[in-house]
């Protein structure tokens, strides 16, 4: 398993940005996509983007497709989460983690165990 640890979060107003960070460690980064979820309160945990291995495909939730930008350093072993024109909707603790292709869809690695994740809370 890789040790993952996200960080970033904050608290903005609305239609300002924050960067998400997540370092991993423990497992062959390099060779996994990687995916950020995240949960607000009362809800399940939701996709929100992917990257692939490469850094060279990438997919996102339509909530947040135009604003939010996902990229990676396999040089670092992070994977980052551009998020510009924040809304309240927004408001959720985020995490990274390896994930594999289910057909057209991002799911976690079960193999893997979830970070502690990062708050971002977004005010209006």
């Amino acid at each position: 398993q890789a040790r993952l640890v996200e960080s970033g979060g904050g608290l903005q107003q609305a239609g300002a940005s924050l960067r998400l960070s997540c370092a991993a460690s423990g497992r062959t980064f390099s060779s996994s996509a990687m995916g950020w979820f995240r949960q607000a309160p009362g809800k399940e945990r939701e996709f929100v983007a992917v990257i692939n291995w490469s850094g060279t495909n990438t997919k996102y939730a339509d909530s947040v497709k135009g604003r939010f930008s996902i990229s990676r350093d396999n040089a670092k072993s992070t994977v980052y989460l551009q998020m510009n024109n924040l809304k309240p909707e927004d408001t959720a603790v985020y995490y990274c983690i390896p994930v594999r292709s289910y057909g057209s869809s991002w799911l976690p690695d079960p193999s893997q165990s979830w970070g502690q994740g990062t708050q971002v809370t977004v005010s209006s």
